[in-house]
């Protein structure tokens, strides 16, 4: 599909900035000469991060109010886990983590696995509601 034919689909701010939109669903794919791009988010108020997980170890069981999440990964299968539904994520692929759902990623290997992380809606690491952590950290202290 070149840049001409491809139908750019737009969403209202407010579907993004309340985190309740699936922007899985608006990621599109662009043969170039040298290779292609993917493009996940275009001209929206986003926070991104990769997150890397050592072999073992896995986040805290949580959820967030005020976001929506997007997680694409790197360079090794992470096991995630989105409400009542647990996989092992392969490489490339995109994992849509709905605003008020509860999630965890994990990482089963034994080499360190990165995901990229595109936050959706209004970002605040203290908007994390924990129900099991494997390191003891408490509600008052989000970042420990």
């Amino acid at each position: 599909m070149s840049d001409t034919d491809r139908t750019v689909v737009r969403h209202h701010r407010d579907e993004y900035d309340s985190g309740n939109r699936n922007p899985t669903e608006d990621i599109f794919v662009v043969e170039r000469p040298w290779g292609k791009f993917a493009q996940f988010v275009s001209n929206e108020t986003v926070t991104v991060k990769t997150i890397t997980v050592d072999p073992g170890h896995r986040l805290s069981l949580q959820r967030h109010q005020h976001r929506g999440e997007m997680w694409h990964i790197l360079d090794e299968p992470i096991y995630v886990t989105v409400d009542d539904r647990s996989w092992t994520a392969q490489v490339g692929e995109t994992v849509w983590v709905p605003r008020g759902s509860t999630h965890r990623m994990a990482n089963q290997g034994e080499r360190s696995g990165r995901l990229l992380e595109v936050g959706f809606g209004f970002f605040d690491e203290e908007d994390i509601e924990r129900f099991e952590d494997d390191y003891a950290r408490h509600e008052e202290d989000p970042q420990a």
